[in-house]
């Protein structure tokens, strides 16, 4: 799980950005979220990730793109 992790951090800016696009972000940096909580034994990362890949791709979306955009990181429970 951590090799996922580390692959996608490793992805460039630009198809993170891609990735955090509505519909695509519930799913794709949930399942991020949530990998990444059970790697590293955070259930407050577990949580966040089960309620973006519910919630996310309606508007949890905005939040990813606005930090890609000015940190070129996803931050927010990440």
């Amino acid at each position: 799980m951590k090799e996922f992790v580390k692959a996608i951090d490793g992805l460039p800016w630009i198809v993170k950005l891609i990735l955090a696009l509505p519909g695509i972000d519930g799913f794709a940096w949930g399942i991020y979220r949530l990998v990444k909580g059970i790697s590293s034994n955070n259930m407050t990362l577990i949580i966040a990730g089960i309620v973006w890949i519910l919630v996310g791709w309606a508007i949890l979306w905005i939040l990813d793109i606005f930090t890609l955009v000015t940190q070129k990181n996803v931050t927010i429970f990440a």
